[in-house]
């Protein structure tokens, strides 16, 4: 990952050479940046630049496709117990391939955590499809009536269970810089929001799904934190329905073709409307994402697939991270040196399992 200063202070090396004192070669016309502790925050002595911090997705085809082999072949050799170590597996080598401001993420995840996360989600899911099935069990049609609400209402309230337990356990287990993520949501107002947003959703015919989209991840973002950083997401619903809007519209009378536009228009919403907040400084993530690069990727990846038979799949999935991740810029006067461990241990996987088994992927 490259940081480019946008300072166009040191562009003749010959003149700053000149203006270096004698202290240890610091240059005196730099302004000196003091991260010392002062009142519970930190400041600077002089202006902070304003640089942009490129995202780079690496990983080698070769070497995924050897991870996923094993983890199929283990997983099936062991009737699916080896599926949780699979995933921890899988986890930390796409967390470690992907850099951000020089630095690579760790995934500090275990497969054992993930293996309790595993039996409890198994345990939980299985409760709420014996419910669903209580009719078809007794042969009592109330008992039906009563059991198909009590599935509906039990789908819809673990899906905020998932998220939230998905996100403290995902964040806590991923470090940048030797610095952990946290998650601060609490579980009761993440159900007021689902609740509130899967009956409006309901209600309006999917049109408030936008709205609601847009207020689960602006409360999910405004919760994580990178030590003393949060992020925050300024999107419109509005903005939000139109996209989606037009990616119906346009599907049928253009064949599908328009698809590509689709998933360009909904990656760029979604990350350039995320910002970062670092001791009150914001800090804009962007993305570059074009529609040639959609068009390119997915089409080499569906020929290559199918010509192989599945086996270019593992190449695929790398090249569709690395269409995304290698178009996100972070530009705004972050300080990577500033930033200090505050968040906590959480080592429960239950919800990180849970969004597994229902397919729900934190996109981070």
């Amino acid at each position: 990952m490259e940081v480019i200063s946008t300072n166009n202070e040191g562009e003749d090396e010959n003149k700053n050479n000149e203006n270096r004192n004698d202290n240890n070669g610091i240059n005196a016309n730099e302004p000196v940046y003091d991260f010392s502790k002062e009142q519970g925050g930190y400041y600077n002595q002089g202006e902070i630049p304003i640089n942009v911090f490129e995202a780079k997705m690496h990983g080698d085809g070769w070497q995924y496709f050897s991870i996923l082999i094993v983890n199929w072949v283990l997983t099936v050799l062991s009737l699916g117990f080896y599926y949780p170590w699979a995933r921890a597996k899988t986890l930390r080598y796409i967390y470690g391939e992907t850099e951000f401001g020089g630095s690579r993420f760790t995934f500090h995840g275990t497969g054992k955590e993930m293996f309790k996360g595993f039996i409890k989600a198994i345990a939980l899911l299985a409760g709420i499809a014996l419910l669903g099935n209580l009719g078809r069990i007794t042969g009592s049609l109330t008992l039906a009536v009563v059991g198909g609400l009590l599935y509906f209402f039990g789908i819809m309230l673990i899906i905020p269970l998932a998220l939230h337990g998905g996100m403290r356990y995902r964040m806590s287990r991923t470090s940048w810089r030797g610095i952990h993520f946290g998650y601060r949501g609490k579980l009761g107002e993440l159900f007021g929001i689902c609740v509130k947003g899967f009956l409006l959703s309901v209600f309006t015919l999917g049109i408030y799904s936008s709205w609601f989209a847009v207020d689960l991840r602006r409360y999910m973002h405004s919760n994580m934190r990178l030590g003393n950083c949060h992020l925050d997401f300024e999107g419109q619903g509005g903005s939000l329905f139109w996209i989606n809007l037009k990616g119906v519209l346009l599907f049928y009378p253009t064949l599908g073709i328009y698809t590509f536009w689709y998933i360009k228009n909904l990656n760029n919403y979604y990350i350039n409307n995320t910002v970062l907040y670092q001791d009150g400084r914001k800090s804009q993530f962007n993305s570059s994402l074009t529609v040639g690069n959609v068009f390119e990727v997915t089409i080499v990846n569906f020929f290559l697939t199918i010509v192989t038979f599945g086996l270019y799949m593992p190449w695929a999935m790398l090249r569709e991270m690395r269409m995304v991740i290698d178009n996100v810029q972070l530009e705004g006067q972050f300080v990577p040196e500033a930033v200090v461990q505050t968040e906590e241990n959480y080592a429960d996987a239950t919800g990180e399992d849970l969004l597994d088994m229902l397919d729900i992927g934190l996109d981070f």
